[in-house]
Order: C-alpha cells, then sequence, then structure tokens
C-alpha cells in the first residue's frame, strides 16, 4: 500500500489546491476531500500491519504531508495529525486496538493531549472530565486521545495519561474561528464523567520511555521510535509544506511582474529580490534536509534494535522547531518582497503566511525550551521531557 500512497495523493492535489481558498472561507476541509484522502491510505501509513496499515517509514509519510500542505495548509495539517495517531494508539494494549479498528481499520482518531483532564480511579479503570481544546481534525475522527492527570490523596498529580475515548462519550463545540489553518475543525472537546477501561488508558512516562504494551504485538521499528521526534514532525512538516508551496507559486507569479514604484523595471532583476529568494530557498532546503536526516537515523537506530541516543532524541527536536522557525523566516521574505497585492484575501501568499504562523504556535513547535533542553543534554546535564 504504501508504495501507491504519494501517487495516489498527487492525483487529488490539484483539486485540493483548487479547494483551498473555500476551505479557508467555510473552517472545514470538505468530508469528500478527507474521504478521497483515506481512499489513498495516507491516514493508515504509520498503521500497524496487523490492522490494514502500511508501518512505513516515517521518512515517507512526512513527504506526503509536506505535498498536500504545499497545495492547502489545513488540508496538509490534518493529514499529518490525523495520520500520526495511529502510530501512537498501536503502542497502546492490544484491547484498545481492537476497539478502535476491530470493526473497521480505516477509523479515525484525533487528539488533544494537553494534560487537563481529571482521571479517577474507579473499579476496572477511571473516570474521566474535563475541556480541551485544539482537537484538529475531530470533526472526522470516531475516536480521541485526551491528556489527563492521576491525582492523589491529597489533590498533588501522581501521573500524567494519555485517555482514548470513543465519540459516544465526549462532546464538540465549534469554537476554531481563527487566523490562520482555519479549516482544520480544531476544535474543543468535552467530557462529563466517562468511564475509561485500563487498557484505555496509557501512561506518558512510559511512552516516553519507549515502552508500551502494543510494543508485544507490533513488533517493527516504526513502533520503537520516541513520540517527541514523531509527534514534532507532525506539526512542523505542514508548516514547511505550505511554504515550499508558496515558494513556488511566489517563483511562478513574479517572473512576469512589472514594478510600477521604486523606478520600474522587471522584478526578476532587481537585486534585493533575488537576496530574497535565495535565503528563502536555502531556508526551506535546511529546514527539509535536517529533518530528513534524524528521521533516517532515528529509523536506522530502530531497524537495528539498537539503544536511541538521548542526544539523537534531542537533536530530532532541535531541527524540527528549527525546521518550522526556518520556514516562517522563509515565509516572512517572501510575503514582504511580495507586493501590496498579496496582502488581499484569496491570494495564495497571504493565505500561507497566516497559515504557516498559525502552525507555528503549537506548543511542539515553541523553539526556546526545547532549545534549551537541547543545550542541557549537550552540557550532560539531566533532561526530562516528555517530548523528547
Amino acid at each position: 500500500m504504501s508504495n501507491d500512497v504519494p501517487t495516489a495523493v498527487r492525483a487529488l492535489l490539484p483539486d485540493i489546491a483548487e479547494r483551498a481558498a473555500t476551505i479557508d472561507e467555510t473552517r472545514r476541509v470538505p468530508d469528500t476531500v478527507v474521504d478521497a484522502l483515506a481512499s489513498t491510505g495516507v491516514f493508515r501509513m504509520l498503521q500497524p500491519r496487523r490492522y490494514g496499515g502500511a508501518e512505513t517509514e516515517p521518512v515517507r509519510f512526512y513527504e506526503v504531508v509536506r505535498e498536500v500542505s504545499a497545495a492547502c495548509g489545513s488540508t496538509g495539517w490534518i493529514t499529518s495529525v490525523l495520520g500520526v495517531h495511529p502510530w501512537h494508539l498501536a503502542l497502546f494494549d492490544d484491547r484498545a486496538q481492537h476497539d478502535v479498528w476491530g470493526d473497521d481499520p480505516s477509523t479515525l482518531v484525533s487528539s488533544a493531549y494537553a494534560p487537563v483532564g481529571q482521571l479517577t480511579p474507579v473499579d476496572g479503570g477511571y473516570e474521566l472530565s474535563g475541556t480541551w481544546m485544539f482537537s484538529s481534525g475531530c470533526e472526522y475522527a470516531s475516536w480521541v486521545l485526551l491528556g489527563a492527570v492521576v491525582t492523589g490523596p491529597e489533590g498533588r498529580p501522581v501521573d500524567f495519561m494519555t485517555v482514548l475515548v470513543p465519540r459516544t462519550d465526549y462532546g464538540i463545540r465549534d469554537v476554531w474561528n481563527v487566523v490562520g489553518m482555519r479549516g482544520t475543525c480544531s476544535n474543543e472537546i468535552t467530557v462529563d464523567r466517562a468511564f475509561v477501561p485500563d487498557h484505555r488508558v496509557k501512561s506518558n512516562f512510559e511512552t516516553a520511555n519507549l515502552r508500551g504494551p502494543g510494543q508485544k504485538v507490533n513488533t517493527g521499528p516504526l513502533y520503537r521510535l520516541p513520540f517527541g521526534a514523531l509527534f514534532g514532525t507532525t506539526v512542523s512538516m505542514p508548516v514547511v509544506g505550505v511554504v515550499e508551496g508558496c515558494y513556488e507559486h511566489y517563483l511562478a507569479s513574479m517572473r512576469e511582474r512589472v514594478r510600477l514604484s521604486l523606478g520600474g523595471g522587471r522584478f526578476v532583476d532587481d537585486p534585493f529580490a533575488q537576496t530574497s529568494v535565495g535565503r528563502a530557498a536555502s531556508e526551506i532546503d535546511a529546514a527539509i534536509l535536517q529533518t530528513t536526516r534524524n528521521l533516517r537515523e532515528l529509523w536506522e537506530h530502530a531497524v537495528d534494535g539498537r539503544e536511541i541516543p538521548m542526544m539523537l532524541r534531542a537533536r530530532a527536536r532541535r531541527d524540527q522547531v528549527r525546521a518550522t522557525e526556518r520556514a516562517v523566516e522563509a515565509i516572512d521574505l517572501l510575503f514582504k518582497t511580495a507586493g501590496g497585492s498579496s496582502l488581499f484575501l484569496g491570494n495564495i501568499v497571504q493565505r500561507a503566511w497566516r497559515d504557516a504562523h498559525a502552525g507555528s504556535v503549537h506548543v511542539a513547535n515553541e523553539p526556546e525550551r526545547t532549545l534549551a533542553q537541547y543545550g542541557r543534554a549537550a552540557f550532560g546535564l539531566p533532561v526530562e521531557d516528555n517530548l523528547l
């Protein structure tokens, strides 16, 4: 399946690009587009073969994500986010995997990982309540992965968990009316005293230490990779893809442009414009090359059964947040030099600028904390971060 997915997805890209403006205006990727993407198998590239997936090397999945994002940022974002959750679900107890995929392997799962939910131990599992923001693609999913905390008798947190909840146990509130990535349906999830059986709960500490019951049945190298590296890349590659697509559009649209100000003349003859193009292209290339290098090294370690060094995990996160930063720097250069016409709603440059900046504010794209963690690791200091 994985060999056919990129070709099948590419056949959809002209239609997705044509719909991008409408998706931005209506704040929703049409169900027909999501269904068409699902039919290509892109959402199952990281899903276990046991449940009809491809167990693809991650670098190939993110290449497809970038191509979709180049056509439409919102569509690329939900492709990436909904596409990574089968990987995470594969780390859960096999009973949880069967709950989701037993009857329909194409079932989609969204997430809201912030640990804002409250888990209360009860007989056979937990009772869950809470409200979560920013569950991208939740309108298309039948299950959701939610962050929650277990508190002790004194009310202090004793464990941070990820909880799997079916659509029958949560509500969705349409609150996603924002400046960029408008079509991702990153809406609010609410749960009120839902019962969660033990097999649908997983410790974040266990995940960060590359352990989980799912690895007993999903033994391939894909499921020995760090959560931080995969999920971080999930929210950076759509941003890079958006900027890649804008860059190609920028070159094509500016080649024939004649300035009406600054002395006139052809835009392409302006050395300042040429310099901006050179800088933007370099930032995009660096973002892709570093991320690809790290994903491949992580994959090689997993294939060989070698322990993944903390410095490699830290480097993967370092370069992932820098990939997002580089993409934003590139789009800022393009936006600045594209002229006043790029300000008009409907213009591809301004939409890409909004989408890139919106994607960059995801917590997993926050650079300072991540770069500081890399610095700690480089100095030989202890590092504690579930996103490593």
